[in-house]
């Protein structure tokens, strides 16, 4: 069984400009002044906890407020998770014509699992995979490879691509043994060419027809950890 298992934030959505909200709510409630979307952005991949804890190093807030100023960035998120979030031109066609081509899709992603599912349910691509794992699913997350293993082993699949647009996605199709496709349009700050990517590409119109020849038995760890 073949599949292809992706990132969401920075590959399947931008939503760099919601989470910016929420960090900026979080900010404010501590009368500090908002964060430009920049800065925001270059904090996301590692999951909120760590996105918080950059904001909070950058603004030289105290440490010991990490877990509540967490809760109450994720709060700010789950009231308007979408309200500025859009797919990525192409992505809801492309994940149609995996779905009809018989492959199986998977979701790995560092965001939690609430919001994860409701960006899912909103934008309508929910009945379309079959497996998916969110930052709070395992004890692990990536760049770990325990998630995209998991999503691996629920997928039963034998042939497998991840699809990513960050250094956390390269690590982790890395760490896992899995061959990866770099979409540049998402988040990264490292050239593309230091990803080591078995496929590049900017527009998801030219994935399927690149990614054929992409897909590779994913690792024997991957296999075995059912």
């Amino acid at each position: 069984m073949q599949a292809i298992i992706f990132d969401l934030d920075g590959t399947l959505i931008d939503s760099a400009p919601d989470i910016r909200a929420a960090v900026n709510t979080m900010l404010e409630s501590l009368g500090e002044p908002p964060m430009p979307l920049p800065e925001v952005t270059s904090f996301i991949g590692n999951g909120l906890p760590h996105l918080v804890r950059l904001v909070m190093q950058a603004r030289q807030i105290d440490p010991a407020l990490h877990e509540t100023l967490t809760k109450r960035t994720l709060a700010a998120y789950h009231t308007e998770e979408t309200a500025l979030t859009v797919l990525y031109p192409g992505v809801r066609e492309t994940l149609d014509a995996l779905k009809s081509a018989g492959l199986r899709l998977g979701l790995c992603t560092n965001k939690p699992f609430g919001p994860t599912e409701s960006i899912l349910e909103t934008f309508g691509l929910t009945a379309l995979f079959d497996a998916v794992v969110g930052g709070d699913t395992l004890p692990q997350r990536k760049p770990d490879p325990a998630p995209l293993r998991h999503v691996i082993t629920a997928l039963k699949a034998r042939e497998v691509l991840y699809v990513g647009d960050s250094e956390v996605d390269a690590a982790t199709a890395r760490n896992a043994g899995t061959p990866f496709a770099l979409f540049t349009e998402g988040y990264r700050k490292t050239p593309a060419s230091e990803l080591g990517a078995s496929l590049v590409f900017s527009d998801f119109a030219e994935f399927w027809p690149a990614a054929q020849s992409h897909l590779a038995a994913p690792a024997e760890a991957a296999i075995s950890a059912k």
